[in-house]
């Protein structure tokens, strides 16, 4: 009996600690991350910094509203690709499919989180690019759709599974209520499993646009590059995250320059923090409402 116990505290205590570690390592992520960048409210405004649509580290020029909005314009044109492809395949999945059909489909999908970015980039870069070139009879391809079609495909697996889950943790008692009172299988679907899932399917798009806003490698590939403000989703553009990545390389360490592209990062840093948050209740409240 006295061993037992030891061993629990011993399991508790490891357990603690790495809880611990997880936390620390997160906290000094966010110390640096926020220490480097904020200086450069020092010389520059925030307002400025957030609405000005010039950046040229040359001349000591920090806007970041081009990036905002070309990363926003990927993100949503993205969930309005993946968001109904999404739910109609976990609605499929959970409650049309027979089951060798989702034995089938589910580890496939899962098999697509796996894949490294950079192989969707390359994809992209050689075949959606070239096609939506041809399509619209533009002079390159790199736009912002072609972003957001390659991260639509990239948050599916998230969108399907978190919806498939959702949708499955809806108590059978609803459906039989539902089909007693004489509901067809589609109306049982639209009106009566998908609207009690209804929490747990919004949580999944968070994340999906979490995912989406942080990405780089697919999206530095295909999107442009090309620091102006996009007007539409066929111009080419440069986000948050690619502005970082192709910029750090030349920025002196400690200057204007590496601070401001610190800068940037805060922004989806806050966006996908504020995403998670609204994610993570959405999810606590499913699970005490279903059990």
């Amino acid at each position: 009996m006295h061993k037992t116990i030891d061993l629990e505290n011993i399991i508790k205590n490891i357990l603690l600690l790495f809880s611990i570690t997880a936390i620390l390592i997160l906290s000094l992520i966010v110390i640096f991350l926020f220490n480097e960048g904020l200086p450069t409210f020092q010389h520059v405004g925030v307002l400025d910094f957030l609405m000005g649509d010039k950046w040229i580290p040359a001349e000591n020029l920090y806007g970041a509203f081009p990036f905002i909005i070309s990363t926003l314009l990927v993100t949503l044109g993205a969930l309005l690709i993946a968001v109904p492809l999404g739910i109609s395949c976990a609605i499929f999945l959970a409650e049309i499919a027979p089951g060798w059909a989702r034995e089938l489909v589910r580890p496939a999908i899962e098999l697509l989180a796996g894949i490294p970015s950079i192989i969707y980039g390359v994809f992209a870069l050689v075949v959606i690019v070239d096609l939506i070139k041809i399509s619209f009879n533009l002079a390159t391809g790199e736009t912002i759709i072609a972003g957001s079609i390659i991260l639509a495909v990239m948050i599916l697996p998230i969108v399907i599974s978190i919806s498939q889950d959702s949708i499955d943790a809806v108590p059978r008692t609803y459906r039989e209520g539902s089909y007693a009172m004489g509901a067809t299988d589609w109306q049982t679907i639209s009106r009566v499993v998908v609207p009690a899932a209804r929490r747990g399917i919004i949580a999944g798009v968070i994340l999906g646009c979490g995912r989406a806003i942080g990405e780089t490698m697919a999206v530095v590939l295909v999107i442009g590059n090309v620091e102006k403000l996009p007007l539409s989703l066929l111009d080419s553009g440069e986000a948050l995250t690619s502005a970082i990545l192709l910029e750090m390389g030349e920025a002196v360490i400690g200057s204007l320059h590496y601070n401001a592209l610190f800068c940037l990062g805060i922004i989806p840093f806050i966006i996908v923090l504020f995403l998670s948050i609204i994610s993570s209740r959405l999810v606590s409240k499913r699970v005490s409402r279903f059990g």
